[in-house]
């Protein structure tokens, strides 16, 4: 639930130029200090702000220019249509954003304004020829959009609808940038290992008595040996002064990072060997100096550095699996049917609501809408996680994204383009996904001063052992092994590494997380509380049994036919179960006669010539009807009535003929969710308006002991509270719609899929299939999830706690050896690469059987 203000807007826009959680920490803690801000959350791993701002004090600009001003980019995303941001939309006006290709020059722009201007229902046309895009204000219901691109494509120009926010392109596009300065750093690679490697050999060779010619003998050409180290290196160094050119500059600021670290590390050695080199040159001490270079301990460091982040980058692009398999669902083209039958193929951005599209068999459907023509099978297994075909016939609604299997569909839209649920889906699982959990505070407070203290605790420990040994080298050594250990990025990512993994994994298997706040609650969850209706139960009646009393002149098949010719032109949910069940069994239903609906106690009418009453007890005392005390009649309904269903008696002519039961019937697999939950340690509660006989009788039937029956919608809420306030984190299922005030009292609300649109605004947790399987999913991935955010603190922090030390000779103080620098990158390039995988471990997660 969000507590925004009326005033506050939310936006999440991508962040370029961060490398640890150094960088995050910054950006958070300087644009949360801007007048106007309400709340800023920085994610390293999927490198994202997520900003609620007040728009009257404060725009994204504003925000843009001050991360700016800090070193990085932040690209803000365009302004949704109907935004309050910029001048305000009238009532019944649309906004269109095109980028447009194809233009050369201001004639081109002046143009597209001019012509799409002029045109009925165009009520403003703008087009900026340098950012090659254009927004169109319009009258939807003069001027279509397909109508404004349409007139575009007639000047001869290209047009692409601009998504407002995170959508499809604007992510494709932004992972083909992550791609392309992947393979960059792959190529910056080959060069530094290339130099690096026979670098290590020329300078370490010599002392595991490895050959090496006059010319590169140390004893007996000093300044060779130097100046050929030294050639080897500069490439190496090239290949890395990114470190250089974004390390320097914030340690000049006073923000330093992990690039800091590297370049005063590696550049602590670089001017050492430098110098060394010079007093070679001048021939002071050539061989002493000869043996006091450090060039294969900034050459290596970078090299290793740069191998570790470039398998991290490579991890972190599969984080966006998850994201990417749902992108996909959505075909590219849709085959609209004209009013003429003629079919005509156009992009999927094109198809407005109210249209009409033929989805062929093995097609995926393209928008949300209903079934007008043809029958088949829906594939919604990558939506929803359920994994049989559904069968679709006309008045059925279908979701974009679905696989059509077996038979043509024809669909008229409903919702298309960023409405669809599809298009929530992605947002919900981006915005979960750049979303962080509580545990995280920890570690974004000890990363932001993280950096500073690492670098105080290298200038002390080199200055200390300087003073009590007065060996430089060691000083030296110490000093760098210090900055090079240490690794802000293993911290920075323990957290939201797991958390795109894991609500990535989630959405793949039908449960959509909507934040980390959501997972690590689900993780403490003590108690869940089930609403009946459409949650144990299926949400709708069906007939369960009929009892043919003794003496009767018609079978079970005939009585249900008579009862449901009578039904059928009923509205009633009693009524509607007795018609379905005789159509499942493919009944001829006969056509009553002198109907009347009698209120509150049922129906009369004839039917193939018998007087027939089918309702309550009421309406067969009413009717003096023969046989209604009889003892098998009085036992059946006391039966059924135990079962918690419904009892409609049926009398053909004056005399009692049948007994029929409705029930709204229990999910097969509840009773195995409820027992897996108690094996949980979980308690258990049903919540229901329903009366208490019926209510123990469903919860009998799920294993459920705890039934609070007869509470109204509004009161139930105050339940959940209650059960609150004895020291019990709860988890509220429902179905989102009557449940919303308890699905937002909870500590996390779990919505049915079936009640979609109440349930993304009320739930935590939206299961977006009807199973109760997805309850045990959620908390089971939770507790994964939190798990494996464990183990990525424990290591991070652990590494750093015993590296660090380590590397400022805390064992050398008893005897032991030094950490060598180059050991000291390794490790630290290793540290990241280890949280990253281990998050990606969570990808492999299955659920427990069902």
């Amino acid at each position: 639930m969000s507590d925004d203000k009326p005033s506050t807007k939310r936006l999440m826009a991508p962040v370029e130029g961060m490398h640890c959680a150094a960088c995050s920490a910054r950006i958070e803690r300087v644009v949360g200090a801007m007048d106007g801000v309400r709340e800023v959350s920085v994610n390293l791993a999927s490198e994202t702000m997520d900003l609620a701002y007040d728009p009257e004090a404060l725009s994204p600009e504003a925000v843009a220019r001050r991360v700016a001003d800090l070193g990085f980019t932040v690209t803000m995303p365009p302004v949704p249509a109907g935004s309050s941001e910029g001048p305000d939309d009238s009532p019944g006006e649309e906004v269109l954003d095109v980028a447009i290709g194809g233009m050369h020059c201001a004639a081109c722009s002046a143009r597209i304004e001019r012509v799409v201007g002029a045109m009925d229902g165009v009520l403003a046309a703008e087009v900026s020829l340098a950012g090659e895009t254009g927004r169109f204000r319009f009258e939807p219901d003069r001027v279509s959009r397909r109508d404004i691109r349409a007139k575009i494509r007639e000047l001869g120009f290209e047009s692409r609808v601009v998504t407002p926010g995170a959508g499809p392109d604007l992510f494709e596009e932004r992972r083909r940038e992550a791609l392309a300065r992947l393979e960059a750093a792959r190529r910056r690679l080959i060069p530094a290992f290339a130099f690096a490697a026979p670098l290590l050999v020329l300078s370490m060779g010599h002392m595991a008595g490895l050959p090496l010619p006059a010319w590169l003998d140390p004893m007996h050409n000093p300044l060779g040996f130097a100046l050929a180290q030294l050639a080897l290196t500069l490439p190496v160094v090239w290949s890395g002064r990114h470190f250089y050119l974004r390390g320097l500059p914030n340690l000049w600021r006073r923000q330093p990072d992990m690039d800091s670290l590297v370049a005063v590390g590696t550049g602590a050695a670089l001017l050492h060997s430098l110098w060394a080199t010079l007093l070679v040159a001048l021939g002071v001490d050539p061989q002493v100096h000869a043996m006091d270079l450090y060039y294969e301990s900034a050459a290596v460091l970078i090299a290793m550095i740069s191998l570790g982040k470039y398998f991290e980058a490579r991890s972190r692009l599969r984080t966006s699996d998850a994201i990417r398999a749902l992108m996909r669902l959505a075909p590219d083209t849709a085959t609209l049917v004209g009013p003429d039958g003629e079919h005509t193929t156009v992009a999927l951005d094109e198809v407005e609501p109210g249209d009409v599209v033929l989805v062929r068999p093995g097609e995926r459907v393209p928008v949300d809408g209903e079934v007008t023509a043809g029958g088949s099978a829906v594939d919604e297994s990558m939506l929803t996680g359920e994994p049989l075909p559904v069968t679709k016939n006309p008045g059925d609604a279908v979701t974009g994204g679905t696989m059509n299997t077996t038979g043509a569909l024809t669909v008229r839209a409903a919702r298309v383009g960023q409405d669809t649920v599809l298009a929530r889906i992605i947002r919900l699982v981006q915005q979960a996904q750049g979303s962080k959990a509580p545990i995280s505070g920890l570690a974004d407070r000890i990363s932001f001063h993280f950096v500073p203290a690492v670098i105080a605790v290298a200038i002390v420990s080199g200055l200390a052992w300087l003073a009590g040994t007065g060996d430089t080298a060691l000083a030296l050594r110490i000093f760098i092994a210090v900055l090079v250990i240490a690794c802000p990025c293993a911290m920075g990512l323990a957290t939201p590494m797991s958390i795109m993994v894991g609500t990535g994994r989630g959405a793949q298997l039908g449960v959509l997380v909507k934040s980390g706040a959501a997972l690590q609650t689900a993780e403490s969850v003590r108690a869940v509380v089930f609403d009946k209706t459409g949650t144990l139960t299926h949400g709708h009646p069906v007939l369960t049994d009929l009892t043919v009393l003794p003496g009767g002149a018609h079978g079970e098949e005939r009585l249900l036919a008579l009862a449901a010719g009578v039904e059928r032109t009923s509205e009633h949910p009693l009524a509607q179960a007795v018609v379905h069940a005789a159509q499942e069994r493919g009944l001829t239903l006969p056509e009553p006669g002198a109907f009347r609906a009698l209120a509150g106690r049922g129906v009369a009418a004839t039917v193939d010539g018998h007087a027939l009453l089918l309702g309550n007890a009421a309406l067969m005392d009413e009717h003096d009807v023969a046989g209604r005390d009889a003892p098998a009649a009085v036992r059946a309904a006391e039966d059924l009535s135990a079962q918690g269903k419904t009892a409609l008696y049926l009398a053909l002519d004056g005399r009692l003929a049948a007994l029929l039961a409705v029930a709204d019937t229990l999910r097969p697999e509840a009773p195995a969710v409820v027992a897996r939950l108690r094996a949980l340690g979980l308690r258990v509660v049903m919540l229901t308006g329903d009366n208490g006989v019926t209510a123990r009788a469903v919860a009998a039937q799920a294993g459920i002991d705890e039934v609070l029956a007869q509470v109204r919608p509004e009161d139930k809420e105050a339940r959940v509270r209650e059960i609150q306030a004895q020291g019990l984190p709860v988890a509220m299922v429902g179905d989102g719609i009557n449940d919303a005030p308890a699905l937002a009292r909870a500590d996390l609300g779990v919505a049915m899929g079936s009640g979609i649109d109440v349930a993304v605004e009320s739930g935590d947790v939206v299961l977006m299939h009807a199973d109760l399987y997805g309850v045990l999913t959620a908390l089971e991935l939770a507790r994964a999830t939190m798990g494996n955010i464990r183990q990525n603190l424990f290591w991070a922090f652990a590494f750093n706690t015993l590296g660090i030390p380590v590397a400022a000779g805390v064992l050398h103080l008893f005897g032991g050896p030094t950490l060598n620098p180059m050991l000291a990158g390794t490790a630290m390039a290793l540290s990241s690469v280890t949280v990253v995988s281990n998050a990606l471990r969570l990808r492999l997660f299955r659920p427990s059987a069902h």
